[in-house]
C-alpha cells in the first residue's frame, strides 16, 4: 500500500505521527478544557457569560500543555500523551493565574463596552476598549506561550515581555488571533469537527507564530519564583 501511494517508509511514519499528535493533543485538549466546552456547546453564551468567565481560566492550563507537546514534537518525542501529562504538571499554576487575570480583564472590558454602548461619549471609548480587548487576548496567548517555554519564568516578567510585544510585532499578533478566530468561527458552526479535529492544528499555527514574536526574549528568562 506505501509504494502504491508512492510513500517512503519513513514518510508514511511521519503522516502517521503528526495525524496521531493531532488526534491525542485534540482529545487531552478536550479532556483539559471539558467545562468550557460543556458551556459553549449547551448554553448561550450572551446569557451564560458569567460561568464562561468561572470556567475560562480552567481551560489554559490544557493550552500551555498542548503547547507543550508542540515543542517536545518538534524536539524529535513521539509520546504526545506523557509529554501532555509533563506540560499540564509543569505549568497549570502560572497557566491558571494568566488565564484569570486575562478573563478578568477581557470581562471588565466588554462590560465596559455595554456600558457605554448607546451614549455619546461611546463613539470614542468603545474604539478604544475595543482594541485593548485585542491587546488583551493576543498578551495572554504570548504569555501562554512563553510560560510553555520557559515554566519557571516569574509572570510578571511574562506579562511584561507578552505585552511589549503583542504590540511591538503587532502584525504577529494579528496572524495568531486572525487563526484563533478562524476556529472560534468554525466551532460556531461545526462544534464537533472543530473540538475533534482542527482545534491542535490552529493552537500549532498559533504556538509556532507565537514562539516566533517571543524569540526576543525566550531563553533569558530565569527567575525561579512565580
Amino acid at each position: 500500500m506505501v509504494r502504491r501511494l508512492g510513500l517512503s517508509q519513513d514518510a508514511y511514519a511521519n503522516v502517521f505521527g503528526v495525524a496521531y499528535l493531532a488526534l491525542i493533543t485534540n482529545a487531552l485538549l478536550l479532556a483539559a478544557s471539558l467545562p468550557l466546552a460543556v458551556l459553549l456547546i449547551t448554553t448561550d453564551p450572551a446569557r451564560s457569560w458569567p460561568l464562561l468567565a468561572v470556567a475560562a481560566p480552567l481551560a489554559a492550563p490544557g493550552v500551555t500543555a498542548a503547547f507543550t507537546v508542540f515543542r517536545a514534537h518538534g524536539d524529535g518525542s513521539t509520546t504526545p500523551a506523557r509529554d501532555f501529562v509533563r506540560g499540564l504538571r509543569a505549568t497549570w499554576r502560572r497557566a491558571l493565574a494568566i488565564g484569570a487575570m486575562l478573563t478578568a480583564l477581557v470581562v471588565v472590558l466588554l462590560v465596559d463596552v455595554r456600558a457605554f454602548s448607546g451614549t455619546s461619549f461611546g463613539v470614542v471609548a468603545i474604539p478604544l476598549l475595543g482594541v485593548l480587548t485585542v491587546l488583551a487576548a493576543a498578551c495572554g496567548l504570548l504569555a501562554l506561550v512563553a510560560i510553555a517555554e520557559e515554566p519557571t519564568a516569574r509572570i510578571r516578567d511574562v506579562l511584561k515581555a507578552s505585552a511589549y510585544l503583542a504590540v511591538r510585532r503587532w502584525h504577529l499578533s494579528a496572524v495568531s488571533l486572525l487563526i484563533l478566530g478562524l476556529q472560534v468561527a468554525l466551532f460556531a458552526t461545526l462544534p464537533a469537527i472543530a473540538l475533534g479535529i482542527t482545534a491542535s492544528a490552529a493552537l500549532y499555527l498559533a504556538w509556532a507564530n507565537s514562539r516566533y514574536t517571543l524569540r526576543p526574549v525566550l531563553g533569558i528568562a530565569d527567575a525561579r519564583t512565580a
